[in-house]
């Protein structure tokens, strides 16, 4: 079973999609978000019957006690779209730093400034989607 990890923020999204047996994740796309929804929402829905994923999991923002803010809960007004428009089952996942850890990662491989513009996103939701899966696969 494919899962779709989402990093949903104010002007791009990252994608990331886990390999059939949902052990690993990789990104596939940041999209440019458009005025509105409904092409993101399309573009996402593309990504997902591309895939064939059957699970999708959207990085919640959380603050650092616990508590969601106004980000958390445009990424959860967010995560209701993409439920009602996929028509699958949408879970969220405490997201704290993973845009932090993917810019430390990418500083780390020594990417250049421009390049990791470019891939920020996608990575950060590998990174979220990496952590779901650890979390769930770590009982098997």
């Amino acid at each position: 079973m494919r899962i779709m990890g989402i990093d949903f923020g104010d002007k791009k999204i990252g994608i990331a999609v886990s390999d059939q047996l949902g052990w690993t994740a990789q990104g596939v796309e940041t999209i440019v978000r458009q005025p509105g929804m409904k092409k993101d929402l399309d573009k996402i829905k593309a990504l997902a019957l591309k895939y064939e994923v059957e699970k999708v999991v959207v990085g919640l923002p959380r603050n650092m006690d616990g508590t969601t803010g106004p980000q958390g809960e445009k990424v959860l007004h967010f995560a209701d779209k993409v439920r009602r428009h996929l028509g699958l089952p949408v879970e969220t996942w405490d997201e704290r730093l993973s845009t932090v850890a993917a810019e430390r990662l990418l500083i780390h491989a020594d990417i250049s400034r421009a390049k990791r513009r470019k891939v920020i996103d996608k990575m950060a939701a590998s990174i979220i989607l990496q952590g779901y899966l650890d979390a769930h696969n770590s009982g098997n």
